[in-house]
């Protein structure tokens, strides 16, 4: 073999041996660079549909948005539904505002059942709030969602974003009824829950007695927060015979009046098991009959300071004078919205 020829041989074999190294480092170097990617780089996720629960990852924004749920009745307390935007005029500290949002649709809502099971609710009274309780999700919408808390010395969350109303009221089938009452708590807990959920309508149904003797938080912490939110509060005093005329059960009656009042929403004090199925039936239809209203502030300050607001609503020509229920103001702090 002369020199030329294997020479020719040797330099075959040396790009053979180059090749196939680089065979070996060109997977590993891609695998480093996949790994040393920027996050920028990475799928952005999915952006949430209408109605869909968003998890804990979600990216919160700040709004001034403030969002109403009004309720309009007539002379006789039924609903009055059909109206347009045109029929309601916004007041914020006295000074007109712009509607951006406006809907009077039978939109599903997030309903946190608070139920009172301390030792003040025993006999009979669980029973009959229980049954009336059946009444209110038979009337409900197809697609509520519920949070069901039940409380006594402590707040206990019974069942966690449920649409099976039946369920709700099977937790509450076997109960005891016993200990102290833990009745700010209970609020406290049931407007984080609900204001975390999945609909934009918001309320929270009170089942009790109307006593606290036992909870961390304060009226005063309690009524703040409800003031913060745009969650109703309908409360359903379970009085028994001597309640009403006595110092507890005027009391009672006089704090969920209160909250409810704070709120939008409305205390009801029934006497028989015949009004406490009808107070049900009633609130159920009121959630279906409600307004949402959203205005952004104009000279918005972010201060924290107490803003009064006014709802007032013109009837059509020809209707009589219509009554107007909502929150009675806000805080000025941008809210987080997801």
């Amino acid at each position: 073999m002369n020199v030329r020829h294997r020479n020719r041989i040797l330099l075959a074999l040396v790009c053979c041996l180059v090749l196939a190294c680089l065979a070996l480092v060109a997977p590993a170097h891609r695998a480093q660079e996949k790994k040393a990617a920027p996050a920028s780089a990475a799928q952005p996720s999915p952006t949430p549909q209408p109605g869909q629960p968003v998890d804990d990852t979600t990216v919160m924004v700040q709004t001034d948005l403030v969002t109403l749920t009004v309720t309009v009745t007539d002379n006789y307390g039924r609903f009055v539904s059909g109206l347009n935007k045109k029929h309601f005029t916004i007041l914020d500290d006295k000074e007109e505002q712009v509607i951006e949002h406006f809907s009077d649709d039978d939109a599903p809502v997030t309903v946190g059942v608070l139920f009172d099971v301390s030792g003040s609710m025993s006999g009979d009274k669980i029973s009959k709030a229980r049954t009336a309780l059946s009444r209110f999700i038979e009337t409900s919408h197809n697609s509520d969602e519920y949070f069901l808390i039940g409380f006594n010395s402590r707040a206990q969350l019974l069942l966690d974003k449920t649409r099976d109303g039946d369920a709700v009221l099977d937790k509450l089938t076997y109960v005891d009824t016993k200990g102290q009452t833990a009745l700010y708590d209970a609020c406290y807990l049931g407007v984080e829950k609900v204001t975390r959920g999945a609909h934009q309508k918001r309320a929270v149904l009170l089942i009790s007695d109307g006593q606290d003797n036992n909870s961390r938080y304060t009226f005063s912490e309690l009524r703040r927060l409800l003031k913060e939110s745009d969650v109703v509060v309908y409360s359903i005093g379970i009085l028994g015979g001597s309640d009403p005329g006595s110092a507890l059960g005027m009391h009672g009656q006089s704090l969920l009046d209160e909250l409810s009042a704070v709120s939008g929403g409305k205390a009801f004090f029934p006497n028989t098991a015949a009004e406490m199925d009808e107070i049900f039936e009633r609130i159920a239809l009121e959630l279906r009959h409600q307004y949402s209203i959203g205005y952004r502030p104009s000279n918005f300050v972010n201060d924290g300071k107490w803003h009064k607001l006014k709802v007032k609503v013109t009837p059509p020509r020809g209707l009589p004078r219509l009554f107007v229920r909502s929150r009675e103001g806000y805080y000025a702090i941008t809210s987080p919205r997801r």
